[in-house]
């Protein structure tokens, strides 16, 4: 996607703030309100372009997106302030998150005391006790995507897995659709989420 670019006049593209395998993200300003703040902009292509699986991709999108919509209620989770299709793609709007990854607190070589340890995981398991009761799976939890918010410091949780799948959506025999890779990241992933079958342990 080019700088400068905008959806559905009203999101203009100022730079790209990642690339993975389930699409790209950007960091994007709204034109539409005074201040034009800043917000994300996460786009999402499923690999097989064949109609039946964009219609199930978009099936999926419509639900996943609700469930980021419900979930950013929490002021710990970013909120949902567009989901749209447009070109082929899928886009989600949310909001930014001023703040650092928590790759800036633990990393090798970093010691923690007993005392920090059960503080950080207090923080991140609050956080996770509400997705659980909302009946979600965060599926790409790890250092990357928990933002330590600069404005007071708190945990935010960002990046939920779900909505990923549809990169992996493809067409099997019978015209059947199916999810062909696994949502999470190697290392952080448990054998039951690599398997497909996530749990709330995971």
């Amino acid at each position: 996607m080019i700088t400068n670019m905008i959806l559905r006049h009203r999101y203009k593209i100022i730079s790209e703030l990642g690339k993975g395998g389930f699409g790209t993200t950007y960091l994007a300003v709204d034109l539409d309100l005074p201040d034009r703040p800043q917000c994300v902009v996460k786009q999402l292509t499923p690999s097989d372009p064949r109609p039946q699986v964009f219609q199930v991709a978009k099936n999926l999108f419509d639900k996943e997106a609700k469930i980021l919509y419900r979930l950013g209620k929490h002021e710990q989770i970013p909120q949902l302030f567009a989901y749209f299709e447009e070109g082929g793609q899928f886009y989600l709007v949310q909001e930014f998150i001023e703040g650092n990854d928590l790759t800036n607190e633990i990393y090798p070589g970093k010691n923690f005391s007993e005392k920090q340890a059960i503080k950080l995981l207090a923080e991140i398991l609050e956080v996770l006790k509400y997705v659980h009761e909302e009946n979600v799976i965060h599926r790409d939890l790890k250092p990357q995507n928990i933002m330590r918010r600069k404005s007071d410091r708190k945990i935010v949780l960002i990046d939920f897995g779900a909505v990923k799948e549809i990169k992996g959506l493809t067409v099997i025999r019978g015209g059947q659709t199916s999810i062909t890779i696994a949502v999470g990241t190697p290392g952080y992933m448990p054998m039951e989420q690599a398997a497909g079958q996530p749990k709330f342990c995971s």
